[in-house]
């Protein structure tokens, strides 16, 4: 079955939850963190994506936090694995260990005749036709009775609780871990969109490679975002002081331990090239977009969300250089999650919604 004839079962298929006993589940795979939500319990599942692998017999040994405290103290005997790169599927049978694993976390099967979960996830905007069945896929062969995808973009605006049916533009730029989706939405349907392959990796990226260039020193991916976590920013803080922190890493030259102490202003210089590069590809979309629903954005101002969106600065930076007020979403990290939730537990008022996001 493809997936468009799968999605035209939509209403039908969701009926009588309580009578199956499935724990049917809401998915946001995303390329640093994966969250589950179950209908009537909320998210259970909060995990990076992250699988820890044998090298001799491809047994998957851990998945999510447990996998990722292997990163960096990883013995020869087995490694951590990251199956999805820039949004989507890099490593499809590893991805589909990680799925199932995660789905037997957040509910296992307490009995033989109980139903498989029906599933909603999210997938990037600018996801191809392949790429789309990869994970359509990869969620019926982790154990997914049926499977439903629907834009990132979409869901996190539902998340959000913008006004994504009524005849208004809305504008979501989701920042995620592997990719930036900047979206216009109206009428239960994105409008115009874009998808950058640039997001919270790529700052984590830029910072290291900056420390890398300017103090000599050699870091890990979880030491990198930790930095941008704690003293990131790409904006001078809203109290006027800057903040440092001491971190640990090689010697570019000695190949020893070093630590050093660095300053705000040093991660904020690294982290202009790919802010720049988010307004770049907001604008593009702007190029294509209705000048009636680009009014109504103007107004409504811009949705921003995902993890990357928390970047301190970062709403001010984009109303500066977009000249349009952008605003943080207070539940950004979660509004994806929360969105294919909404369209797990009222599936008549969205399926138009999901048709026009599959």
């Amino acid at each position: 079955m493809s997936i468009r004839d799968s999605l035209s079962n939509f209403t039908s298929g969701f009926g009588g939850f309580g009578g199956n006993m499935s724990a049917d589940m809401a998915i946001d795979l995303g390329t640093a963190n994966t969250l589950i939500a179950i209908s009537g319990e909320g998210i259970v599942i909060n995990e990076p994506s992250v699988v820890a692998i044998e090298k001799s017999t491809h047994r998957v040994l851990a998945v999510g936090h447990e996998a990722k405290n292997m990163i960096n103290h990883t013995p020869d005997a087995f490694s951590a694995e990251h199956p999805l790169k820039d949004g989507v599927i890099a490593d499809y049978d590893v991805t589909e260990a990680m799925i199932s694993a995660f789905i037997n976390k957040a509910a296992p099967r307490k009995y033989p005749w109980q139903a498989k979960p029906r599933i909603v996830i999210c997938i990037p905007c600018g996801a191809t036709s392949v790429e789309k069945r990869a994970v359509f896929e990869a969620a019926i062969q982790a154990g997914a009775r049926q499977a439903y995808l629907i834009e990132e973009p979409m869901a996190a605006a539902m998340g959000a609780d913008l006004p994504v049916t009524e005849p208004t533009g809305s504008m979501v730029v989701d920042i995620g871990g592997g990719t930036t989706e900047v979206a216009v939405i109206s009428l239960g349907g994105i409008v115009t969109s874009s998808s950058l392959r640039l997001a919270g990796n790529k700052m984590d990226e830029a910072i290291s490679m900056h420390l890398r260039n300017l103090l000599g020193i050699k870091i890990g991916e979880r030491t990198a975002e930790v930095i941008k976590i704690k003293i990131g920013s790409i904006l001078p803080f809203d109290d006027g002081r800057e903040r440092d922190m001491i971190i640990s890493g090689q010697d570019m030259v000695t190949e020893q331990p070093k630590e050093v102490t660095i300053q705000s202003e040093d991660v904020r210089a690294a982290l202009i090239e790919p802010c720049e590069d988010m307004v770049l590809s907001i604008k593009e979309t702007f190029k294509t977009t209705n000048p009636d629903l680009a009014s109504d954005i103007i107004q409504n101002g811009i949705l921003l969300t995902g993890g990357g969106g928390l970047l301190s600065g970062l709403d001010r930076y984009l109303t500066d250089k977009l000249e349009i007020p952008v605003w943080v979403s207070e539940t950004a990290l979660t509004n994806v999650v929360t969105g294919c939730l909404k369209v797990l537990e009222t599936p008549t008022a969205l399926r138009q919604t999901l048709m026009r996001s599959r």
